[in-house]
């Protein structure tokens, strides 16, 4: 079976290829910025018009994905816009999601590939939205322990952090994790 690593540069190349606006987000832009965990799907933000569709699909379905044009334009059209797209080489998994928003990225390399990775602010107010939904504690277990390690390791504009938390209405979880921080930083400081 093939490791996760071949399923990103097949995906990865197919998406160059393609030449749709895209950034990773999810796990693996998580491990970007500074907290590596395993995963077994890509999670990808796409920006493109109608027309890239068939050029996306095709590239994809070379890169050994189970897509059709058809049902990306389905995805694309319909209000909810994400769609998981299975590996026919193993167990992995695509998820695409498709906005008309400018996409916040940066470039970046992964599998000695070059790639582009959804900011580092972004990335957290998204994080920070899901928190605000999520039940499950283990998966906002998970989430504050990507926010917080993209907080501890990424040069950030706080103060724009912090008014886009306040505007999306998750300024108070920001506030909680990064009051976390500042405790866990505070008792690793040596008494003197």
């Amino acid at each position: 079976m093939e490791r996760f690593s071949g399923f990103v540069k097949r995906t990865v190349r197919a998406l160059n290829r393609s030449r749709v606006k895209y950034m990773l987000t999810g796990a693996v832009a998580s491990s970007y910025y500074g907290r590596p965990r395993s995963t077994h799907d890509i999670d990808v933000i796409i920006n493109c018009k109608q027309k890239d569709l068939p050029k996306l699909a095709n590239e994809l379905t070379k890169a050994g994905l189970d897509v059709s044009p058809t049902t990306l334009w389905r995805s694309w059209k319909s209000n909810y816009a994400i769609l998981t797209i299975n590996d026919n080489y193993g167990p992995h998994v695509l998820d695409l999601i498709f906005t008309e928003e400018k996409l916040l990225r940066r470039t970046g390399r992964i599998v000695d590939l070059p790639t582009f990775y959804e900011s580092a602010e972004s990335l957290i107010l998204a994080k920070l939205r899901m928190l605000k939904v999520t039940i499950d504690p283990e998966k906002s277990a998970v989430d504050r322990g990507d926010i917080s390690a993209v907080l501890r390791t990424t040069r950030l504009n706080l103060k724009s952090l912090s008014k886009r938390a306040r505007m999306q209405g998750t300024y108070g979880i920001l506030e909680g994790i990064m009051r976390s921080l500042l405790k866990a930083k505070q008792s690793r400081k040596p008494s003197t």
